[in-house]
């Protein structure tokens, strides 16, 4: 009984359309598509912290020529939440927005003109030192954050294009 419902259950997953990202390993679609990525510097520390984890995620080893280009513009904000009554901060909230397009070279298309976010709390103490690290952390947990999106949202919109010039 167990194995037929195992069987059951691997038939219906196949007929649900979902097919791995990067089947085909390092063949695959996305996998070619991404090593072909050329990601220019970001501005700010935000900014370097984003390309260093987009190239730890994108620079798959293969193509040396890039045929797209990744250009990205961040917000990065820290906003005022808990405020005492004597007008003091007891909490902050840290904002990292990206605005991303990716640009097939050859051409000069837009293919993926996208947005990723996330937020983090703090909390502000009276040890300064403490609260500066603290908003550093939350900026470097942020940023691998928003490139772990980035990077499956790229990676779907080379699949998608690749399955449909495959057509």
């Amino acid at each position: 009984m167990r194995a037929l419902l195992a069987l059951l259950a691997c038939v219906a997953l196949t007929a649900c359309g979902l097919s791995p990202l990067y089947s085909g390993g390092s063949n695959a679609a996305a996998a070619q598509g991404i090593a072909a990525i050329d990601i220019p510097a970001i501005e700010g520390r935000g900014g370097w912290l984003i390309k260093n984890a987009l190239d730890a995620r994108l620079g798959v080893a293969g193509q040396t020529t890039p045929q797209y280009r990744l250009d990205v513009r961040l917000d990065d904000s820290l906003q005022a939440l808990g405020v005492l009554n004597d007008d003091t901060t007891s909490r902050e909230r840290r904002i990292l927005r990206a605005r991303y397009q990716l640009v097939d070279l050859a051409t000069g298309a837009v293919l993926l003109d996208a947005t990723a976010g996330s937020d983090a709390g703090i909390d502000v103490v009276s040890s300064e030192y403490a609260t500066i690290a603290a908003e550093q952390t939350a900026l470097e947990n942020l940023a691998r954050e928003v490139a772990d999106r980035m990077t499956t949202q790229i990676a779907l919109t080379l699949r998608n294009r690749a399955a449909q010039e495959g057509q």
